[in-house]
């Protein structure tokens, strides 16, 4: 795709991350763990408070993709051990999906945190998530699954990992 540019986000642009993952939230989550549970987990991410918190007090860096000013995806991540960055979310337009938007994000989330001096990205998927295809496509292998309470509820996740630029997690 050509047209795209890559920059950082701010609380100025929790409107459009809100605005896209209405979009991209249903369609993925909603036939894997139904609408009650898909309407929470949206409600606890995505609220302008929880974003806002995301990036001003739980240190998340996002990146977001445009063309011609408007968004098209958004990734975020930060630093969770020494060496080690966890990619939290990365979403794209439906209409963008399979046009190579989602590697320049996560190669963008990918140099932020080598240039940060991680040599390990990870990132939890839900196991019956078909995303998971593109992250192994990237290059992440399950290292493990993991449950985790969201609420009165599950997210049933394996855990993925990258190493980058080829070093060895110590």
């Amino acid at each position: 795709m050509s047209g795209l540019a890559i920059r950082s986000g701010s609380p100025a642009d929790i409107p459009a991350i809100i605005d896209l993952q209405k979009q991209t939230w249903w369609v993925t989550y909603e036939h894997i763990v139904g609408k009650e549970q898909c309407d929470f987990m949206f409600n606890e991410l995505y609220s302008d408070v929880s974003l806002t918190r995301q990036m001003n007090v739980s240190g998340h860096r996002f990146f977001l993709l445009e063309r011609a000013g408007g968004l098209l995806g958004f990734a975020s991540c930060s630093a969770q051990e020494e060496k080690i960055f966890k990619l939290h979310k990365i979403y794209v337009d439906p209409s963008a999906q399979g046009t190579g938007a989602g590697r320049q994000l996560l190669t963008a989330v990918e140099a932020y945190a080598e240039s940060e001096g991680a040599v390990e990205l990870r990132l939890n998927v839900n196991r019956y998530n078909p995303a998971r295809h593109f992250y192994e496509k990237m290059g992440f292998t399950v290292l493990y699954e993991e449950d985790v309470p969201i609420g009165s509820y599950w997210m049933n996740d394996y855990v993925m990992g990258k190493r980058l630029n080829g070093r060895v997690t110590a």
